[in-house]
């Protein structure tokens, strides 16, 4: 390294003749020149071209490369100018190393550019790996990290540098930093599994062991979510990423089921109308979903004659959720009020085999042993 800087100091301008520093400048100037072409005329050229595909790969490709190019063109000129300027076999190798080092900066500038955008993978493509903005950011930054490591390690080694240890330093520091961030990984990594099934989305309402309520927003360390209480609750993704989520909002209908008792004065008959009956509301109910709707006698129960209804709302949001269970509640009155049938409630029945000691007793010891 040492070498390679002396060298480049025995070059001096003071000891070049008027006639090689004057075409050393040309030399200069028509790199200046053609850079100056490529940009008003083949670049723009290009962008038409570009502009008529359907992916935006290309044109993002273009604008990524557009000013490393046009700076090749002046380090070409310098690189030249130079080479020409110059006869001493050290100097010219030394500048052919900043030429190459120059070249990397370049090609990895462009590369950071390229990486920088969200278009780089193609929507197409991101849609059929399911990989959501989110995760592109994260890939994102680190392509760009890898992209510096890379270009330091070969422009080092260009200049004679020993990488090896510092590579195995940066496995080392690695491994210790993995060690100490182990909790901060499992979030990422979490928060990885979840971007990319997508269990939920923000705006969802979901249910776990950890927390109900609707998503806010997801970042690769946590998830904040806003219970019923207003609250925020933040849980770390990895949590999150090891329990059972129910998703709410993902239900294409809403269930409701309950049993209707019935008194034991109940006849057959009217059981039979009120059955047909509350079943026929419901076929024809507007906010019922029509694919499964069931009303049957099901049971004689202790104090009552159950009908078990068991069917699910169109609409899953929990307020017309709620219009619609209590329209349906009242329509129930109605059927039951038209056939003539009332609802059970819990009850004793007590039987004295003599009739005599029922007629002794007080109504407070009839009161008492009815309870």
């Amino acid at each position: 390294m040492q070498d390679k800087i002396i060298g480049l100091k025995n070059l001096s301008l003071f000891n070049l003749s008027l006639e090689t520093l004057v075409i050393a400048v040309l030399i200069f100037l028509f790199f200046l020149l053609l850079r100056k072409v490529f940009t008003r005329y083949v670049f723009h050229w290009m962008l038409k071209l570009t502009s008529k595909t359907d992916s935006d790969f290309d044109d993002r490709l273009l604008q990524s490369i557009e000013k490393p190019i046009r700076t090749l063109f002046i380090v070409l000129g310098i690189y030249f100018a130079f080479r020409y300027a110059s006869d001493s076999v050290s100097v010219n190798q030394n500048i052919s190393s900043l030429f190459r080092s120059a070249l990397i900066i370049l090609i990895t500038w462009a590369i950071y550019d390229l990486s920088g955008s969200q278009s780089f993978i193609s929507g197409k493509l991101r849609q059929k790996l399911n990989i959501d903005n989110i995760l592109m950011s994260f890939f994102s930054k680190v392509i760009r990290f890898v992209i510096i490591a890379m270009a330091l390690v070969i422009i080092a080694q260009e200049w004679d540098y020993d990488v090896n240890g510092f590579i195995a330093g940066l496995g080392l520091g690695g491994l210790a930093f993995a060690l100490a961030a182990k909790d901060a990984l499992a979030n990422i990594f979490g928060g990885i599994v979840i971007i990319m099934e997508k269990p939920f989305l923000i705006g969802d309402w979901i249910n776990t062991p950890s927390v109900e309520g609707h998503v806010e927003d997801i970042t690769f360390r946590s998830t904040k979510v806003r219970s019923f209480n207003q609250s925020l609750v933040t849980v770390p993704n990895s949590t999150l990423a090891n329990e059972a989520i129910t998703n709410f909002t993902r239900m294409g209908k809403r269930r409701i089921t309950f049993h209707l008792g019935l008194t034991y004065g109940t006849s057959r008959e009217r059981m039979e109308k009120c059955v047909q009956e509350i079943k026929k509301m419901l076929v024809n109910h507007p906010g019922v979903h029509p694919e499964t709707i069931f009303v049957f006698f099901e049971t004689f129960n202790d104090s009552s004659l159950d009908i078990f209804l068991y069917f699910f709302t169109n609409t899953t949001v929990w307020e017309e959720f709620l219009a619609v269970r209590q329209d349906i509640n009242l329509k129930i009155m109605e059927v039951m009020e038209n056939v003539g049938v009332s609802a059970a409630f819990p009850s004793r029945s007590i039987y004295f085999e003599n009739p005599q000691v029922v007629h002794n007793m007080s109504d407070n010891d009839l009161l008492e042993e009815s309870k």
